[in-house]
């Protein structure tokens, strides 16, 4: 999987000082000589036969990791696995809003030749996940929107969603169940059914008329009057023998009054085109919690952030990497261990070891303006999950093994890769999470072990 950001990534320079510039690469050649004596790269077999030795570490102190806060709310987040709609409040981060956008599909060509009528209409949901103030009241707000959008269209989370001025009115929600699959059905008004029954030859998919161009589709959004909630539901096709779950149901009469029952379909086999949408407002976190140095790369915080939904994420620069990589020129190696061992932050109170993201992710960037997820990504070894194993939790880390890309932007002959890499969490975190940095007494540690051969 690959993300794609549209803005232009400045490139920042090593913050070491001067004569760590000139310590380095002889310390480095020092090292590289000593490990000469290693004939052919070690596998994970072979490296066990050989002595401690034929493996070099430099140290961590040497090669220091600065963590800055940075923000992007506009990364890509079209056809989502997941749809998200409510909000979540953050002492720390304040409050983002989640929306999505999606067409929905006439669940079969309408076939009627005379009039229908219309006695009610009901949308049908199966929420994955209900976080929050499940008791509370909450309205469903659907609006149709103006422009078409298709499948192999890149959307962005921060996308502008031009309206047509058609509405249902606002819908209560029925008491949820927090914490597990809620199936509801809300009784809507008729409006809907009307409004795209105004012209039933509109009703097919041809190579002249397509509905889809005829009703572009719906924004979903919720609207909580007191504390927020947050739903997750799938408008991904459920795969071509799977059952649909959210649709709206139309029924009515035709002219010969023969009740009728017409669906329009949200989680079409046939997939409807769909993106998220997330907005945030950090002036909503409480005074003297409000996250500060955000995009500052000239202050080295102790501490740095990374939102559940896009937003804010923990940009890693790693000094004097590129000393390494002149050390290297010409020279035959493997890298046996590059990893990064970031501390966890808690305040017991909003972050715990209870709510804590499971997993955090690495991506790295190229002066293009391209990001990559790091190759170990979404493997089972140490892919950036949480170690809580420790007897207190003021030992609990993330863990994240990026040699593939060390050994990649090591051996690179171009400048496109950066010596730098971004952490961020997925939608589906579950929470935020804050972490050590920089100067703080236990900051983030780079661990790296090669071999020359």
């Amino acid at each position: 999987m690959t993300n794609y950001s549209h803005k232009y990534i400045r490139r920042l320079r090593s913050f070491s000082e001067h004569k760590t510039n000139i310590f380095l690469p002889a310390l480095l050649a020092g090292l590289l000589f000593a490990a000469g004596s290693c004939e052919d790269p070690p596998s994970a077999i072979g490296g066990k036969m050989l002595p401690p030795t034929d493996f070099v570490d430099i140290s961590s102190d040497l090669l220091k990791v600065r963590s800055y806060t940075m923000y992007m709310d506009s990364l890509p987040s079209s056809m989502p696995s997941i749809s998200y709609m409510g909000a979540v409040y953050d002492p720390y981060f304040g409050t983002t809003a989640c929306e999505f956008v999606s067409q929905i599909r006439l669940g079969a060509e309408w076939n009627e030749a005379s009039a229908f009528s219309v006695d009610s209409v009901k949308l049908f949901l199966r929420l994955l996940t209900v976080k929050g103030n499940a008791s509370g009241q909450h309205f469903l707000r659907i609006r149709e929107i103006a422009d078409v959008i298709y499948n192999d269209s890149i959307y962005y989370s921060s996308q502008n969603v031009p309206l047509t001025g058609f509405s249902i009115p606002d819908m209560e929600l029925p008491v949820l169940r927090a914490d597990t699959i809620n199936n509801i059905s809300i009784p809507i008004s008729n409006f809907l059914a009307e409004h795209i029954l105004r012209d039933t030859s509109k009703l097919k998919y041809t190579n002249t008329v397509d509905f889809r161009e005829y009703f572009r589709g719906l924004h979903f959004q919720i609207i909580s009057t007191g504390d927020p909630i947050l739903l997750s539901l799938s408008v991904a096709s459920p795969s071509s023998i799977g059952y649909y779950y959210n649709y709206f149901e139309f029924y009515g009469k035709n002219g010969s009054g023969i009740a009728q029952t017409y669906t329009m379909l949200l989680d079409a086999v046939s997939t409807n085109a769909s993106f998220n949408l997330f907005l945030h407002d950090p002036s909503t976190a409480e005074a003297g919690k409000i996250i500060e140095h955000v995009n500052d790369t000239t202050y080295l915080d102790t501490l740095s952030y990374a939102q559940q939904f896009n937003g804010l994420y923990t940009r890693l620069v790693f000094s004097n990497l590129d000393s390494i990589k002149n050390a290297f020129q010409g020279k035959k190696f493997s890298v046996n261990k590059a990893r990064l061992k970031i501390p966890v932050v808690y305040d017991d109170q909003t972050f715990k070891r209870s709510t804590i993201p499971s997993t955090v992710y690495l991506r790295y960037l190229t002066r293009s303006g391209s990001r990559f997820y790091i190759p170990e990504t979404g493997t089972a070894f140490y892919n950036g999950t949480a170690d809580t194993t420790a007897t207190s939790q003021k030992d609990d880390v993330y863990i994240m093994n990026i040699a593939t890309f060390v050994q990649k932007y090591l051996e690179s002959d171009t400048e496109e890769l950066l010596p730098e890499l971004e952490l961020f969490l997925l939608p589906s975190a579950g929470h935020n999470v804050i972490l050590k940095a920089n100067n703080s007494y236990k900051p983030v540690k780079f661990e790296f072990t090669y071999t020359e051969f």
